[in-house]
């Protein structure tokens, strides 16, 4: 579970204008973090299973949402990807 102070920071950096805290770039900055979070806890447990699949489960939706930005705006998708150091 993230900080409030984390979470906010990171609506800071992603959002796209004030009021903004849903917006796809907001949501994969925030999924993105904790997909990094939980690497981490796995790497220090290995056979925790059930927190695997969660680790898929935010990978996969992660990957639906920025799909998504590259169909309506590859530009935002383009910044975004750069933004959360990803390959694509």
């Amino acid at each position: 579970m993230l900080k409030v102070k984390e979470k906010t920071k990171l609506i800071e950096k992603f959002r796209t204008h004030d009021t903004d805290t849903g917006s796809g770039e907001v949501q994969a900055g925030l999924l993105s973090l904790e997909i990094k979070r939980l690497a981490d806890h796995l790497k220090a447990h290995p056979k925790d299973v059930h927190s695997r699949r969660g680790l898929l489960g935010m990978v996969a939706r992660r990957k639906k949402l920025l799909d998504y930005l590259r169909e309506k705006d590859p530009k935002r998708h383009a910044a975004i990807a750069r933004k959360l150091g990803l390959k694509r």
